[in-house]
């Protein structure tokens, strides 16, 4: 049986999918989110087989929401939406498959058949089409609020026990990505193990003993940087 997640704003489109699903008898649904960022969370945690996903939701659609996750260990997404055929075409590339709301039970039991037919979810192509995507915000969750922090505002991010960090001039947030989709997806630069770094937010790089070095940001932040990716700092900052 295949596990699923449904994430759709509206309530009863969540439960109208999940009952359907339910009733195949092939799908369990072991989650529903109501916005993208808990979603995010809830297939980091669970680990569907599937995800059907709404195209339009507020603040991060499901288009932007795909494009967070690492596309070698992603689920199959099904895209749910209102859109008309013609239109959701534009997405086939990043998607398993689309159902057009209302859902067809009879489409729904197609798509759920070629789920369960397909072991390998995603072709070369479609990983390579996800990987190549970038992300110009990152989401960041808080206490019954989502913040979506712009990457040129982002000074520094780093990761610790308690998750990832996004830290800004003025504040620091705490995001679901990890530091490698940040690293891959955004313009943000390996300076360490633990920490990435926006060239465009560096004022000075204070170079240590034993080839190690500290950038300091405009705002006066330190973030530390290890032999291993000085040099690579220094060439992307023009230094020889």
């Amino acid at each position: 049986m295949l596990t699923a997640i449904v994430i759709d704003d509206e309530f009863f489109a969540r439960e109208e999918l999940a009952e359907l699903l339910h009733e195949t008898g092939e799908v369990e649904v072991i989650g529903q989110a109501a916005n993208a960022i808990d979603g995010l969370k809830m297939i980091h945690s669970a680990k569907p087989d599937v995800v059907f996903l709404d195209i339009q939701m507020p603040k991060v659609s499901g288009i932007e929401l795909i494009s967070m996750l690492d596309p070698e260990t992603m689920p199959s997404v099904v895209f749910t939406t209102a859109f008309d055929q013609y239109a959701v075409q534009a997405f086939e590339d990043n998607a398993f498959d689309y159902l057009l709301k209302p859902i067809d039970p009879k489409r729904l039991k197609v798509s759920l058949q070629r789920l369960q037919k397909v072991k390998a979810p995603h072709s070369e192509e479609q990983i390579n089409a996800l990987a190549t995507k970038s992300l110009q915000q990152v989401p960041c969750v808080g206490h019954q609020r989502i913040m979506l922090v712009s990457i040129q505002d982002i000074e520094s991010a780093y990761s610790d026990i308690s998750g990832v960090h996004i830290q800004t001039a003025d504040k620091q947030e705490t995001s679901q990505l990890t530091l490698k989709t940040l690293e891959e997806k955004t313009e943000l630069l390996r300076c360490h193990r633990q920490y990435l770094v926006n060239t465009q937010a560096i004022k000075e790089i204070q170079l240590l003993e034993n080839g190690l070095a500290e950038v300091i940001t405009k705002s006066g932040k330190l973030v530390p940087v290890s032999r291993r990716y000085l040099k690579a700092l220094k060439l992307e900052l023009g230094i020889v």
